[in-house]
């Protein structure tokens, strides 16, 4: 078939009717910028540059999905967190906005329209739905509350808050989930789709308990209010979540990112009849240190853990692709997709995953 715009993609798969290909998003994040020609650290200043870098990269690799996000420490910045800003490089956090218990009531919700960088994502969308809007599902990425928390207050500190003072460290996610909240409505407001990233969520970081405590109460809330503006959000969590996977399903996602670190046919086969599930071809030791053959190998084999996921399956790498991944390992991920087609015969990719060079070196 001629190539579909992603819109009518998405649209024939969820009608039942024969599409070109799998959704396909490698996440290429702030790698965008090497696509473009920028420096990263244009990105926290200049809405332009942000949605140019982002179309660029796109309208490069034709995948499915352009989000606007930059790093995860915008909204605890804008709330008073100070982050360190590399000229060509991801923001980090510094310090967080309190340094103590009698300061968490102090904070305020931020304003998305005036704190921080936050204005500079939203005054992004509009230049990215402007060009691009009208073909590709364009999203706004925001941290979720959970995360947020540990971010404004301090990791280490935060961990032993959650211990010691649960009560303050619920004060603290219920500040942090009204910034989160007022970024959806402007992002909604705009016409784009939140997506949420939760990385402190991950049973890498915190147990199945402490997160159906701590963070799943303020997820719901969060998805809740963007499911109740119409929009259907789509989350993501790094490192190993097989022991939250129901609860997340359950919250009635759009779709759940899982990383490589997790079975991707289990999580098929666990929520895939009540979420879409999207992933996770190895960002790291895979798409950005491999080879090409590399590449296809892994992203064949996705495809035959989850294409036939009841409620749907995107090809995708499991976290943020590194900024120096190798533009033509991107490039072998879509090809695969397009090589494959659709609907998927499970037969034709075992036949393509055989033909390959069992040698790397010989990619």
């Amino acid at each position: 078939m001629t190539e579909m715009t992603p819109l009518a993609r998405a649209s024939a798969i969820a009608q039942g009717r024969q599409a070109d290909r799998l959704p396909c998003n490698p996440n290429v994040a702030n790698g965008a910028a090497r696509v473009y020609g920028c420096k990263i650290s244009q990105f926290n200043n200049d809405p332009k540059v942000l949605a140019e870098a982002q179309i660029a990269s796109y309208k490069r690799f034709g995948y499915d999905g352009v989000r606007i996000f930059t790093d995860l420490f915008a909204w605890a910045e804008a709330m008073g967190s100070k982050v360190t800003n590399p000229e060509d490089h991801t923001v980090d956090l510094a310090a967080p906005a309190v340094g103590g218990i009698a300061q968490i009531d102090s904070l305020k919700p931020a304003d998305p329209r005036k704190d921080g960088r936050l204005p500079v994502l939203l005054r992004s969308m509009d230049y990215l739905l402007d060009a691009i809007g009208d073909e590709v599902g364009c999203s706004a990425g925001i941290v979720g509350p959970f995360t947020n928390a540990f971010f404004l207050y301090g990791v280490d500190d935060a961990f032993r808050l959650m211990r010691h003072n649960p009560q303050a460290f619920h004060r603290l996610c219920r500040i942090s989930l009204e910034t989160c909240l007022a970024y959806a409505e402007a992002a909604i407001e705009k016409g784009l789709s939140p997506t949420i990233s939760e990385p402190m969520s991950s049973c890498s970081v915190v147990s199945p308990a402490a997160f159906r405590e701590f963070s799943l109460p303020y997820l719901k809330e969060l998805v809740d209010f963007i499911k109740s503006n119409g929009k259907s959000p789509v989350i993501h969590i790094c490192g190993a979540t097989t022991r939250i996977w129901t609860d997340i399903a359950d919250l009635g996602v759009g779709g759940f990112s899982v990383d490589n670190v997790v079975d991707l046919r289990d999580c098929r086969r666990t929520i895939g009849d009540k979420t879409k599930i999207l992933g996770n071809v190895d960002p790291a030791g895979v798409v950005y240190a491999g080879s090409v053959t590399d590449v296809r190998r892994k992203t064949l084999e996705c495809i035959l853990d989850a294409y036939d996921s009841p409620k749907g399956y995107v090809v995708m790498s499991g976290c943020s692709l590194p900024v120096e991944t190798p533009l033509e390992n991107i490039d072998a991920m879509m090809s695969v997709v397009r090589d494959v087609g659709y609907p998927v015969n499970p037969d034709k990719v075992r036949d393509m995953l055989d033909r390959l060079p069992k040698d790397a070196a010989n990619a």
